[in-house]
């Protein structure tokens, strides 16, 4: 999305709990002209807790209660950093990363919420943060033992209800389990009623669970707790649901904190008037209860008070109310409900609990779409079909068609220097060198897809690489040229910072160097590098012969994974955003090291990239003057892009792709065939190899960490592609 005003200012949310997320969606109705916003989060989704003991019970799906954040980020117009923030520099402005270098901030906010893990236990799983603990709970109930004994640490409400859901979906699934529930206090709930405490404690009973109170785990061991009164529990699943941790480097940041949580003013402003706090992470001036109906609430007044501070005007205070009505899952499908003393219990109040959860859920499901301009009433003909084309998709999607491009290079003339020594259709120029061997030359950008310069950086320089790369040859140099979108003095500089960093650790850790470029300011961020290289041998695309291999290093997919993350699609079963994260982690992935296990071998080598997997091999077919057959059950694919594929999206570059090879290829009706067209940026090596190495190199490449595959033959024939089920 590219913004209509210049950037000068930057927000940075650290976290994705609950207030941030409804900030986002609030920013993506009505954003502030002139800030650019920042989301920090480790994880590419963020866990809604109320609906955590359904999941655990067998009540919902995990994607049922996950807010998208990648989905969430593109409606807010919001960078998305997938990173860990470890601390804060409030003098330099800077926010401390896990995995990469500081980010700078005009205004930050916290909302990271809390921790229940036991340091120093890794016999324990946490009840937060949800993920691991949820792929722990599955991974348990698939191995469960006959009588399976869960100990839970910790009797607060949280504890309580995964105890009971803990003990309803083992019932349910036919096992006699032994569930225990120990708390150090002596007391049971407190801030409960009598009644509901007792309550609670009979359904307790009913489910079969033990209640130890006043008793502590002095030494947890695989398969084994020992307490303090000297008694031994065997323990199959050992969870930690004590009392709310402040994640610990909150403290070092210099900001006022209670026992670890940061103090807040009224108006959620910390002791720094840059930085603000709400949700579990935060304590009001009037302490509440660590329940995620505050962080909803303070939402609003959050985002009027980010965007006040970013336009001089005067804040508002956030006034909790004095109690809150607490729904307490029961394990099967009943509630108890709780407030001023009153307490009722029944299906009905679950039922109401569940409208509530997802009535807040349903704010991150389908987001209001921004209207697209109309059409004028006069216009040339033909205008209209063009404006109803995909929209323009980013990274090699929104290269031009191999048709446009064949067209316009076919003038050209042959090369008249005699030491040019590039052959037709190579991935990059190949020059002799007067001393031997060769240098290589190519050039490549990419328009941006998120708004990430630091991530785009990487990509662009691992996309450029390629061409030189399939050639055989090293990364030697290369320039870069870069168009930043409109940005206020400051942030250019720190977007050009970011860009130049990024790329020059990426080519350097390629044995390159960025020996200067271009830059220039634009519409919207471009990235794109000229690369040289050395060899003393070239690979190019005409040496591939009969009965050869082909080797894949990277699975299809990123041109159409990318063009649905754009539309705010939502693949069946699965979250946008995981697989968007999952198809970024396969561009950001080197391929030095695959080249360099291919080169010595390959007999013919190209980079799949513009043109799709069928577009490139075609060339290298032509090339050789043979032919392929490929196995779609052996073509990797990214995880739920075939989901996406049969929704119908894909990349706006994908049918000029198609229309480019369908001709010259034999294929059956199926959703994988198509995605043999799917644009790829920073795509994988395709190489034929002789067949009696294949199988080694295979090895070689998986164990090096690339997710290789044999998928096809190169046979004898005129340039055909042969595509079997």
């Amino acid at each position: 999305m590219t913004p209509l005003f210049p950037q000068i200012k930057d927000l940075v949310l650290i976290g994705g709990g609950h207030s941030h997320a409804l900030i986002l969606r609030m920013w993506g109705m009505n954003p502030l002209p002139g800030t650019r916003l920042t989301l920090i989060n480790p994880d590419p989704a963020a866990p809604y807790t109320g609906m955590l003991p359904g999941l655990i019970a067998g009540h919902y799906r995990r994607e049922e209660l996950m807010i998208d954040l990648v989905r969430l980020a593109r409606f807010a117009g919001a960078r998305l950093i997938l990173d860990r923030a470890t601390g804060i520099d409030r003098d330099a402005r800077l926010v401390h990363l896990a995995g990469r270098p500081p980010l700078s901030y005009d205004i930050a906010a916290i909302d990271i919420g809390i921790t229940s893990g036991l340091p120093g236990q890794p016999d324990v799983i946490a009840a937060k943060p949800l993920g691991p603990y949820a792929t722990a709970w599955e991974t348990f109930l698939a191995r469960r033992p006959a009588r399976p004994q869960i100990t839970i640490l910790g009797a607060g409400l949280g504890g309580v209800e995964l105890a009971l859901a803990s003990a309803h979906r083992l019932r349910g699934l036919g096992a006699k389990a032994e569930v225990t529930l120990i708390d150090r206090s002596t007391r049971f709930l407190p801030a409960l009623s009598p009644r509901a405490q007792s309550a609670i404690r009979h359904r307790l009973a009913e489910a079969g669970i033990t209640l130890l109170l006043g008793t502590t785990a002095t030494e947890i061991a695989p398969g084994r707790i020992t307490l303090s009164d000297g008694r031994t529990l065997g323990s199959d699943f050992t969870l930690s649901a004590t009392g709310a941790r402040p994640h610990p480097w909150l403290a070092a940041t210099g900001l006022d904190h209670r026992e670890g949580f940061l103090v807040t003013d009224a108006c959620l402003r910390t002791s720094d008037p840059r930085i603000f706090a709400s949700g579990d992470c935060a304590s009001l001036p009037v302490p509440r209860p660590k329940a995620g109906v505050f962080a909803v609430r303070a939402a609003p007044v959050l985002h009027h008070n980010l965007v006040a501070s970013l336009t001089s005007r005067p804040l508002r205070p956030f006034r909790p109310q004095r109690d809150y009505l607490k729904l307490v899952s029961l394990g099967e499908r009943s509630a108890l409900a709780e407030k001023w003393g009153l307490t009722a219990i029944g299906p009905r109040l679950w039922r109401l609990k569940d409208r509530i959860d997802r009535q807040f859920m349903d704010r991150f499901d389908a987001y209001p779409a921004m209207p697209r301009p109309a059409p004028p009433a006069r216009q040339t003909q033909g205008l209209a079909a063009r404006l109803d084309r995909r929209p323009l998709c980013g990274g090699c999607g929104a290269k031009l068609g191999p048709h446009v491009l064949a067209g316009a290079l076919a003038p050209l003339p042959a090369p008249a220097r005699a030491e040019v020594r590039s052959g037709p259709g190579d991935d990059a120029a190949v020059l002799s060198l007067p001393g031997g061997g060769f240098q290589v030359l190519t050039t490549d950008h990419l328009r941006a897809f998120c708004n990430d310069p630091r991530l785009m950086a990487r990509i662009a320089a691992l996309h450029a690489m390629g061409d030189v790369l399939a050639m055989g040859a090293a990364p030697q140099v290369a320039l870069a040229q870069i168009t930043l979108p409109p940005l206020g003095p400051e942030l250019q500089s720190r977007m050009l910072a970011e860009i130049m960093d990024e790329a020059a650790a990426t080519f350097r850790d390629a044995g390159a160097d960025i020996v200067g470029g271009h830059s220039t300011e634009g519409a919207e961020l471009t990235i794109g590098f000229t690369v040289t290289g050395t060899a003393t041998r070239t690979i190019g695309k005409g040496g591939a012969n009969p009965g050869d291999a082909l080797i894949l290093t990277k699975p299809l997919g990123s041109g159409t994974i990318l063009a649905a993350e754009m539309a705010l699609a939502r693949p069946p079963g699965r979250l946008m955003g995981e697989v968007w994260a999952a198809c970024i982690g396969q561009m950001t992935r080197a391929q030095g090291s695959a080249a360099a296990i291919l080169t010595p071998h390959a007999t013919a080598m190209t980079d799949v990239t513009g043109f799709g997997l069928a577009g490139h091999l075609l060339e290298l077919l032509d090339a050789s003057q043979s032919a392929a057959t490929l196995r779609l059950t052996d073509i990797p694919l990214m995880p739920g892009v075939l989901e996406l594929a049969r929704q119908g999206h894909g990349s706006s570059l994908q049918p000029a792709n198609l229309a480019a090879v369908s001709w010259r290829m034999t294929a059956p009706q199926d959703p994988r065939v198509d995605l043999l067209s799917d644009p790829q940026t920073a795509g994988g090596l395709l190489a034929a190899v002789p067949s009696d190495q294949a199988e080694t190199l295979l090895a070689a490449l998986k164990a090096a960490g690339h997710d290789a595959a044999l998928i096809g033959t190169v046979t004898a024939g005129p340039p055909h592609l042969t595509v079997s089920a």
